[in-house]
């Protein structure tokens, strides 16, 4: 199974594997959604879009549910200590 951003529950952390370059706005790639950056879900909308993600180079970004299936991900495991 694939896990893309649109995947990710609310306060999950994951490193950015893989996306079509055609599917991804360029806006996007230039606030740093990259592959191995890291993307943190924020808030989900009342209705469920879009999502708000904080992108590890501290950029704020609200992206469409499309785009978050399109963007796979890799969920960093925390530690529940």
């Amino acid at each position: 199974m694939r896990t893309t951003i649109h995947s990710l529950k609310k306060g999950e952390k994951a490193i950015i594997k893989d996306f079509d370059i055609d599917t991804v706005p360029l806006k996007l790639l230039e606030m740093g959604c990259l592959p191995g950056n890291m993307v943190e879900l924020l808030q989900i909308a009342p209705f469920g879009d879009p999502l708000y993600l904080n992108i590890n180079n501290g950029s704020h970004v609200a992206i469409r549910v499309e785009t978050a299936r399109e963007i796979e991900v890799e969920i960093i495991k925390t530690n529940l200590w």
